[in-house]
């Protein structure tokens, strides 16, 4: 099992930067993948990026804006959002997958408010 605990959110304006934390109760060298999803009200859930062992993958949406990246020292994997725009505004939630020989375990934070003004 693992706990994500995210931070960094909050309301900006667009054109501005913010940095989502996401820290984890274990080893992150651990965990299969890790990722940041977002949800904007009224939409459905999306992948924002993925960053594993040794790749990082962005949707198209925020590919040259967001940086996903990792502290293995820490424990805590990083969201660093440039350039943000109101369509950026949603509720991000951090997402480890944990293989346990040939099955699957997901695990989520519990989501934390990006607010971008125009």
């Amino acid at each position: 099992q693992v706990q994500l605990v995210e931070s960094g959110g909050g309301l900006v304006q667009a054109g501005e930067s913010l940095r989502l934390s996401c820290a984890a109760s274990r080893n992150i060298f651990t965990i299969k993948a890790m990722a940041w999803y977002r949800q904007a009200p009224g939409k459905q859930r999306e992948l924002v990026a993925e960053i594993t062992s040794d790749s990082t993958s962005y949707a198209e949406s925020v590919k040259g804006r967001f940086t996903i990246s990792r502290d293995n020292a820490k424990n805590t994997v990083y969201l660093q959002m440039n350039g943000l725009e109101p369509e950026d505004t949603a509720v991000y939630s951090c997402y480890a997958l944990i293989e346990v020989g040939a099955r699957g375990f997901s695990y989520w934070g519990q989501g934390i408010q990006v607010t971008v003004s125009s």
